[in-house]
């Protein structure tokens, strides 16, 4: 019986070092296409341009959504805690992302491209937000108090936040 035993035993060693060398082997391949994750578990796959993504939000109203992934740049991330950051849609365009249930955060340092996934949609943002958004930007008393109107905004709620090493 315990030959049987460290049988068992030394077929079982020989089959975990294989499976950690072909883990090996992936990690080293993939190396250009690394991901930090941040919220839910998400792929990379199927994401859409930032610039696809701004012709969709033209046809949103306040209250609608799309759900959907979209890999673009950072432009912002919150200053206090990395609670909401900004992304490049061009032409002079962002977009507000939050995260879903404020659940995680990105680092305050988070540079370069994304791809998220979730909920987009187009909302009309208070004054009292927005000036609570230019305070965490690190902006002015001067850049905040001049914010006297609320703004449409196109936003996304994101579930799922990969960030591109």
């Amino acid at each position: 019986m315990k030959k049987v035993l460290f049988a068992l035993f030394l077929i079982a060693i020989v089959f975990a070092c294989k499976n950690e060398g072909k883990t090996g082997q992936v990690s080293q391949e993939s190396q250009e296409l690394a991901y930090a994750s941040f919220g839910d578990e998400i792929k990379a796959e199927g994401a859409i341009a930032a610039s696809e993504m701004a012709e969709h939000f033209k046809t949103l109203n306040v209250g609608d959504t799309l759900t959907t992934k979209v890999t673009a740049k950072i432009n912002e991330v919150c200053s206090k805690k990395g609670c909401w950051m900004k992304l490049d849609l061009g032409n002079d365009q962002d977009v507000m992302v939050t995260f879903k249930d404020y659940g995680f955060f990105m680092p305050l340092n988070a540079e370069g491209d994304v791809i998220i996934n979730g909920k987009a949609f187009v909302k009309e943002t208070s004054v009292n937000d927005l000036r609570h958004y230019a305070k965490d930007a690190g902006k002015t008393a001067e850049e905040i108090a001049a914010i006297t109107e609320a703004e449409k905004t196109f936003a996304f709620e994101a579930d799922g936040v990969l960030l591109k090493q």
